[in-house]
């Protein structure tokens, strides 16, 4: 097979090419399980949002299962007994590039790689990607990646230069949803007949691919692996639109979404959150996927949110005092946070509901979006994973204990088997066994 740097898989047939496009490779370029029907499968949820908080109006002043609500966390009222609050934890991995450092020590326990001209990457998978290696090839699809502001990049990696971007179009992500190819269980759809030709097309490639990795460097192997990942993922995909879903109480083909035009060019965050978080609720409820990850804003996003005299970054630095519009904005984006944990534990399953099923983290990519702090990072959990995890209460480390005892604790929860998170200042082989049932 000739290599060029805008390389194919190609394989036979019934006697027809077929062809699987591959990533750039730098070794070629010039030298210059589905649930049952019974128990509930348990789902991982990450929530996330850009510039951080507001330490001050942020932290309870209780502790414990007593706690009451901060001035910020006022919005968190209707769901309080569903959630908990985990202040003075610490990220440990260096915070060498304000709001990027910090999420990816958090999200990975390791350190950020970064590369020229301003991109970056992780060194790692975050945490959603290896919950989703091992709970999420029983379903349509192994991960949802979802985004509330209009073209987030978000941060869910499998590995360096190896991004799961979002899908940030309501309609869009219907369509992919709960178009087509959607089956309502007890539904009786004809298959499409397509279907079993383009999974026979995968296959054909797959010795193609093998030949093709003898020839390519160390770097460029793991990005044909992370590749030919993804291939099989979607080989999976097919596989599950032939079978006939499960049959499930609270899965109903949603409302195809409306329009949420930008209103004098600000974006209605609010109102693309809660329809994205009921298209999010409703493809866990129909076991489409069991991990998920919804972006509600990038770090250092500048969204121009109703009623603010400038983006939201900008007044994390310009606005003087106490940053009024900067802490409504926290608020407003803790509102929709609300709004989806009441949707999910709204949302039967059985004798519970999904949320009982769900661990939900929430978190930043800073503590406060003025000084790019690190420790003191916010964090919130909700669920208990059907067990796994103790909710309604808060607790506050006095010693910024490492960040990424909580990440191993959500593993442990989700039954990944691991007996550490991390790596170097950012490893742990103890979790925060104050969330631990």
């Amino acid at each position: 097979m000739k290599l060029n740097r805008r390389n194919v898989l190609r394989g036979l047939l019934g006697g027809a090419a077929v062809t699987v496009a591959l990533p750039w490779f730098e070794s070629l370029a010039p030298r210059s399980a589905r649930a049952s029907g019974g128990a509930s499968p348990k789902r991982f949820l990450l929530y996330f949002w850009g510039n951080g908080i507001q330490p001050s109006r942020w932290i309870p002043k209780d502790e414990g299962a007593s706690w009451t609500l901060s001035d910020q966390l006022m919005p968190l009222a209707p769901v309080k007994d569903v959630i908990s609050v985990i202040t003075g934890l610490e990220v440990k991995t260096g915070n060498d590039d304000a709001h990027i450092s910090g999420p990816g020590g958090f999200l990975t326990g390791k350190s950020t790689v970064m590369k020229g001209g301003g991109d970056w990457t992780f060194a790692g998978p975050t945490l959603d990607q290896i919950i989703a290696m091992a709970v999420g090839g029983q379903t349509l699809y192994r991960s949802l990646e979802v985004g509330v502001q209009p073209g987030v990049r978000g941060l869910s990696h499998n590995g360096p230069d190896s991004m799961n971007p979002p899908e940030s179009e309501p309609l869009r992500l219907y369509e992919r949803l709960f178009g087509a190819t959607f089956l309502v269980p007890g539904e009786d759809t004809t298959p499409d007949p397509t279907l079993a030709f383009r999974r026979s097309a995968l296959d054909a490639v797959m010795a193609d691919a093998k030949s093709l990795e003898s020839r390519l460097g160390s770097v460029d192997r793991v990005r044909l692996d992370q590749h030919m990942t993804a291939v099989r993922d979607l080989e999976l995909r097919i596989a599950r639109l032939q079978e006939t879903p499960i049959v499930r109480d609270s899965c109903k083909r949603p409302d195809t979404p409306a329009a949420l035009e930008p209103i004098e060019g600000r974006p209605q965050m609010s109102a693309r959150a809660r329809v994205l978080a009921d298209l999010t609720t409703m493809a866990l409820a129909c076991d489409q996927t069991r991990v998920a990850s919804f972006w509600y804003s990038d770090p250092l996003s500048d969204v121009l949110y109703p009623n603010a005299t400038a983006g939201h970054h900008q007044l994390t630095h310009d606005e003087p005092g106490d940053q009024p519009q900067v802490g409504g904005i926290v608020q407003t984006i803790l509102e929709d946070f609300a709004y989806l944990v009441g949707r999910l534990r709204d949302t039967t399953e059985g004798e519970s509901n999904l949320l009982d099923s769900t661990a939900l983290l929430a978190s930043s990519d800073v503590s406060e979006g003025r000084t790019h702090q690190i420790d003191e990072y916010p964090v919130i959990v909700a669920g208990t994973a059907c067990g796994a995890l103790k909710t309604g209460f808060h607790y506050r480390s006095k010693t910024k204990e490492n960040a990424s005892r909580l990440g191993l604790t959500l593993l442990r929860a989700m039954d990944v088997p691991t007996a550490s998170f991390g790596e170097e200042a950012g490893q742990t082989d103890t979790g925060l066994s104050e969330l631990e049932s």
